[in-house]
This record gives C-alpha cells, structure tokens and sequence, in this order.
C-alpha cells in the first residue's frame, strides 16, 4: 500500500513540482486545461440553453451534470493512460505520473506573466501593465490605476499559491495525477461558471461548491506556508525589504474571512500582513461593482516591488509544500521497506 502511495501519487506529486519550476508550461505542448475548458464549453453549450428557457431548478440540475461529467472525464483520462503504460513496464506508468502531475502546476507560469505587469509598471507602461494584468485576473480591468494594478497583481499570485500550486500538490499527493486533474477540472469550471450573475447564478453553483470543498483544507494549509515563508525569508538585497511573519500571521488571523469564498481569503490575508498593503475592496466584474472588503492594514502604499515579493512569498510557500510532501515520502520509503 506505501509502496504503491509512493511511486503513483508522492514520487511524482515531487517530481511534477520540480518539473515546473524547471520547464514551465512550454507552449508547445498542449496544456490539459485547454482540453477542460473546451469541454467545460461543450456541456454548456448542451446543457444551458438561457435563463428565459429554463427554471433555476433546471439549470441548477443541468449546472450538476455538466460539474460531474466534466470531473469524471477528467479524471479518467489519466487514470487510462497511466494503467495502459503500466501495462508496457511499471516504470513507464510511473514516468507518465510524474509528467502528468507536472501539467498541473502553475508555478513558473504565474510568476512568468505577473512579472510582465511588474516589468511594464517599472518601465511607466501603465497601460501595458493594464493589459498584461488582465491575462490573469476575472475583474475589469479598464479601471483600475496604478495601485489598483498592483493590488490586483498580488491578489492574484497570492490566490494561486492555493489553486494553482499547493491545493494541486494536496491532491496529487493523495491520489496522484488523478487526483489533480480532478481538482482541477472543478478550480477549471469554477473559474469559467462560478459567477453570480445572470447567466451562471444557478447553473455554476455546483461547480463553485464543489470548488468550496475541495479548496477548504489546502488554502488554510497554504495560508499557514505563507505564514511561514514571510516569517523564514531573509531580507531582499539592495531594498533591505523583510516580509513579516508577525504580520502575516495577525492578519490571517483576522481577515482570512473577510471574502464571499470561503478559502480565498486564506492566502490573500496573509500575503497582505506579510507584505503591510492592504488588498482586495471594492471591484468590477462584468460592469457591476462589488463592495468587497478590504484586507490588511495598509501600513503603506502597494509599489510594483510588491508583485516580486508576492512571488517570492509564493515560491517559498510552495517549497514548504514541496519539503512537506518529500519527508512525507521518505517516511513512506523507510516504512515500507524498499
């Protein structure tokens, strides 16, 4: 049972990581996501014929078997393709596990385009790092300033330590690349039908709750890495910037709640204490404003050095993840015998 645990879920949950902070996503290479999304589109297309047509009851249900359809499927296709290599040498499907698991790690690509908002914000490009903040973030962005584009940037990479680093980990530590495209075809839809609004408010609802679920236990463990990352990270060179650990850790405490999701907040609240900005408040989705909470003090004003050190929160986050999963398999390793 360890052994199995070992080779299939912990060996490439830690490879997969390492694999992404080395390769990235190459644009060569088809990403799963695209696939999810495209049949995210499918069953919606199917499946929601518009809110004149039919009852919330009926889309809600519609909204159900397009989320459990899409997760199914998901999950299947490395499950498939994992027990058919095995089937050619065990090492073989090990091998695939490792590369499948890789794909689900968004690491190096939050930080590739986050950094482009903070290289055209230190160039004076603000209009350029209008557009690039846009690839990554589901708020209008039209009209947002200087400021608005750096909370906006941080909010970003600090949510993703979760949903596109540490919750991915989490469960392909318990279940291997079938565990993460589970998670995160649910995080896919979420994304693309978790709204409230006219068009998704009942037919996305079963993908946002099932995003709920799954994201409850690793974005209170990836608040907590942050947490620690601001506590154990030296002092920046040349700035003399230290993260506090003290401050992310009061603030966490205080404002991990202070947003419409359950889990969102987990990892905003305690980049913004490390940080001393305040995030989040109000914003524009789809041309209706929203009066979010703020989160954190504001001790000062957010400056695009904090869109790097948000990043580098997130990298040594993921890292503690990363160090948490190996002695997991060492134990495993030792246990087992091998």
């Amino acid at each position: 049972m360890l052994e199995n645990w070992l080779y299939f879920c912990g060996l490439p949950a830690a490879a997969g990581f390492l694999l992404d902070l080395i390769l990235g996503d190459p644009r060569r290479i088809p990403h799963p996501v695209i696939f999810m999304g495209r049949m995210i589109s499918f069953f919606e297309r199917r499946l929601l014929t518009g809110k004149t047509e039919q009852t919330a009851a009926r889309q809600f249900a519609s909204g159900c078997a397009s989320a459990a359809s899409v997760a199914v499927l998901s999950a299947a296709f490395p499950a498939a393709v994992v027990f058919l290599a095995c089937c050619i040498h065990p090492w073989a499907g090990i091998a695939l596990s490792c590369l499948l698991c890789w794909q689900m790690y968004a690491a190096k690509g939050l930080k590739t385009e986050s950094m482009k908002v903070y290289r055209a914000l230190r160039e004076g490009d603000t209009e350029g790092a209008r557009y690039a903040v846009s690839m990554i973030v589901g708020r209008d962005t039209s009209v947002l300033d200087e400021k608005g584009i750096i909370r906006a940037a941080v909010e970003t990479v600090a949510e993703n330590t979760s949903d596109g680093v540490l919750a991915p980990m989490f469960y392909m530590a318990l279940a291997g690349p079938v565990g993460g495209y589970f998670y995160k075809s649910v995080n896919t839809m979420d994304s693309m039908t978790g709204y409230r609004n006219e068009r998704y408010e009942y037919y996305g609802k079963c993908a946002a709750r099932m995003d709920d679920v799954l994201n409850f236990l690793p974005a209170r463990i990836s608040g907590l890495l942050t947490v620690a990352a601001a506590a154990l990270l030296p002092a920046e060179r040349g700035t003399g910037f230290r993260s506090s650990g003290r401050g992310a850790l009061r603030i966490f405490l205080r404002d991990r709640k202070k947003h419409a999701s359950p889990n969102s907040a987990q990892t905003e609240s305690a980049c913004a204490g490390a940080l001393g900005i305040r995030l989040a408040g109000p914003a524009v989705y789809f041309g209706i404003l929203h009066d979010k909470s703020y989160i954190g003090d504001g001790l000062r004003e957010p400056e695009y050095e904090d869109i790097r050190r948000a990043n580098r929160l997130m990298y040594a986050a993921s890292a503690g993840g990363e160090a948490l999963l190996v002695l997991t398999a060492a134990a495993a390793f030792f246990l087992s015998g091998i």
